[in-house]
């Protein structure tokens, strides 16, 4: 039995050696930054009364599919989240950053996120429609809620939200988002902008986890899904507080930035996976 299990992993090792997993996650690290880059354009839009909306991914890929050519460019997004979804996995397995046990289920918890995405992506580019129309973090939040310990089980994870939040934004001040690039071959421009882009984009996605893992404390204390806010919904609760078209806009400048920033990841990052 062990001999058959080692067996299994150097397989699967020799699998993620492949050059092609390195050009998926590349490709993936692409379609990533195209999503972001459109869910902080349509919010830019919203924010400075331009039209937009405040979305989350799973509507930036509605946006795509409208376009011309939509479903075949969805196709690709879709092909490169599969290839994202495999890296952050292998990342989660076999741990070639040697990262602590937060930074392995930080990969894992990814490649699921990234995972349902191309799920979304290969539904709409086959033609099957768009989302149901439902916030599925209130039907999620609603489901946990119904179990015993429910409301600690969403209080808990809104509070390590927030912990992630605060997290990207402590990334964002230190720009430890760099130790992960190629710097080396980085001419000087690319790393200054690489900085400015990265911060920005940390500090954004920090601002929204941090209301995302409120909304879920609130939906935990009050027992109440509809509390809940999901990406989308949480742009939206910050765009309806005092001066919110500039908060909005900030953030939304922000993710944008984080949209270029991840087309530069998808050039210079530095990427293991055995």
């Amino acid at each position: 039995m062990k001999q058959n299990t080692r067996n299994l992993e150097q397989q699967a090792r020799q699998v993620a050696a492949d050059p092609w997993v390195e050009k998926l996650a590349r490709l993936g690290l692409v379609s990533k930054g195209i999503v972001y880059s459109i869910v902080g354009f349509l919010a830019a839009q919203a924010a400075f009364g331009a039209g937009g909306r405040t979305t989350d991914t799973a509507g930036a890929l509605e946006t795509i599919v409208t376009q011309p050519f939509g479903q075949f460019l969805l196709a690709l997004v879709c092909i490169g989240f599969i290839g994202y979804t495999l890296w952050r996995f292998l990342e989660a397995f076999f741990n070639p950053e040697n990262q602590g046990i937060g930074g392995r289920l930080g990969s894992f918890v990814s490649g699921v996120i990234y995972a349902s995405l191309a799920f979304t992506a290969a539904k709409l580019a086959l033609g099957y429609g768009g989302t149901t129309g439902g916030d599925a973090t209130q039907d999620w939040t609603g489901r946990f809620l119904a179990q015993p310990f429910g409301q600690w089980l969403v209080g808990i994870a809104g509070a390590f939200i927030i912990g992630m939040g605060f997290y990207e934004m402590y990334k964002a001040y230190k720009a430890k988002f760099r130790e992960y690039l190629k710097w080396q071959e980085m001419a000087q421009n690319e790393r200054n902008w690489a900085t400015r882009l990265g911060r920005l984009g940390y500090a954004a996605r920090g601002v929204v986890f941090i209301a995302i893992g409120f909304f879920l404390i609130q939906a935990a204390r009050l027992s109440n899904p509809n509390e809940a806010r999901g990406f989308g919904g949480a742009l939206a609760a910050l765009a309806g507080q005092p001066y919110g078209p500039w908060i909005l806009g900030l953030v939304a400048i922000g993710l944008l930035a984080y949209g270029i920033y991840t087309f530069v990841e998808a050039k210079y990052r530095r990427i293991r996976t055995a």
